[in-house]
């Protein structure tokens, strides 16, 4: 009794192992869509980054003309 309760204790959780490190057509299709979405967000994050970036640019600009004008106004 005692050896199959050690059989048992030994095989169970290798055979749990065994049906748990590979992965189904399921699985697959679910992480490559994962990786897909995720690639996606990244390209997505890569044009909001992109456009901050043109209108930072564009407001340092317009900040600095109407800097210009301003001082221009107080010469006069």
């Amino acid at each position: 009794m005692r050896m199959l309760m050690k059989v048992l204790t030994l095989t169970v959780p290798l055979a749990l192992l065994g049906a748990c490190s590979t992965l189904s057509d399921q699985d697959r299709a679910l992480l490559q869509s994962a990786n897909q979405n995720a690639a996606d967000a990244k390209a997505m994050s890569q044009q909001a980054l992109d456009a901050a970036k043109a209108a930072q640019q564009s407001a340092a600009e317009a900040n600095a003309k109407a800097d210009r004008t301003f001082q221009r106004n107080l010469r006069k």
